[in-house]
């Protein structure tokens, strides 16, 4: 299953460097739309919500691929019908897309933090934050996108199914860095991140699985 799991990632970073604007379309998004927040509300914009609403939308940006390619060349059907366990399988999409997403998200934070002028404190929180929160985005996203895989247009029904499933991410996210901010890294709302984090790689895949059979009706 091990062995497994490693191609399906490998596959997917194949894939992903082959539609490089696919890849870097999520991180644009992040840069681009927070560098308006100090145009638009003056040069120092200390909000730590404003950047985990912009990742949260980034993440759920790319979630509609996560099974995309791989639906529309026939590969999906063929892992369906394989002996593996569809738990471990479904775990190396979404750490794939973890790592295309939440990942870079998360390394680049710090610059972004700069620009909104958080104190030194919080830029660690915010790393620490983003980095388990977004295993949580793109655990639930995957959920979506395993649900909506068959249809055509399936980005809109996505943000409809799993938006109120981030609120708890976007929460405890915020008041994670805020906490930092007041110079406390390890918070309460941290340790509820990390809950989340635990609960939904236990449980995530499991219902992946089952939305992949639904969808494709297997």
């Amino acid at each position: 299953m091990f062995e497994y799991a490693q191609r399906i990632i490998k596959r997917q970073f194949v894939l992903a460097f082959r539609s490089p604007t696919e890849f870097a379309t999520p991180i644009a998004f992040f840069i681009l739309v927070l560098a308006l927040f100090p145009l638009g509300f003056g040069p120092v914009v200390k909000s730590s919500g404003a950047i985990w609403i912009v990742a949260l939308l980034a993440s759920l940006l790319s979630s509609d691929r996560i099974f995309r390619q791989d639906y529309d060349d026939g590969s999906l059907d063929q892992l369906l019908i394989a002996p593996q366990p569809l738990f471990g399988s479904s775990l190396a999409y979404i750490f794939a897309h973890w790592s295309q997403t939440g990942l870079p998200l998360a390394l680049i934070s710090p610059l972004i933090a700069l620009m909104f002028d958080l104190p030194a404190s919080a830029i660690l929180a915010l790393v620490i934050s983003l980095l388990v929160g977004t295993v949580v985005l793109s655990l639930i996203g995957a959920i979506g996108a395993a649900l909506t895989v068959g249809l055509r247009k399936g980005g809109a029904l996505i943000s409809l199914i799993i938006l109120p499933l981030y609120v708890p991410v976007l929460i405890f996210g915020k008041a994670s860095v805020d906490a930092g901010i007041q110079g406390s890294l390890l918070s309460p709302s941290l340790a509820l991140l990390s809950a989340l984090a635990c609960g939904a790689i236990a449980l995530a895949p499991i219902a992946v699985g089952a939305a992949l059979r639904i969808s494709m009706e297997i």
